[in-house]
């Protein structure tokens, strides 16, 4: 049986939510390098559903999704006691009307343009909840 290590910290947790499987998996990958624990959805329901049941550390959400696109589920995200305290990152791709003012006004706490560098994805996750990179290995 395996029992947790009393001594290992347990990792923070991220919520992950893109309609795109391609994105979905970059996204995943460049946050799973920072070794925290990802969840996964694919649209703005899932990500209010994912965000109640889950208690995420963190949410990477992209915009433009189908059954409730990622602005709208950024506002009930913020309006929601439960969750409005957690941080949100909105990503889009290039040239979508929205604009990172309007992002802001409605709760995220960061706003990437697609195709976003993953060293940056990593670092605006590690700087929104409080953590510094790993110092790299020994020689």
């Amino acid at each position: 049986m395996n029992t947790p290590d009393p001594n290992r910290p347990v990792p923070r947790k991220v919520l992950i939510v893109d309609d795109e499987p391609h994105m979905l998996r970059l996204t995943e990958l460049s946050i799973k390098k920072g070794g925290f624990a990802i969840v996964t959805g694919r649209n703005g329901r899932e990500a209010l559903a994912l965000a109640a049941s889950e208690k995420p550390d963190l949410i990477v959400m992209d915009v433009t999704m189908p059954e409730l696109d990622g602005l709208s589920a950024l506002k009930q995200l913020k309006s929601s006691p439960a969750t409005a305290s957690i941080p949100v990152v909105m990503l889009t791709v290039r040239g979508h009307v929205l604009t990172r003012q309007q992002a802001e006004e409605a709760g995220a706490a960061v706003f990437l343009t697609k195709p976003f560098s993953p060293t940056q994805l990593l670092s605006e996750a590690r700087r929104l909840l409080g953590e510094t990179a790993p110092p790299p290995p020994a020689p």
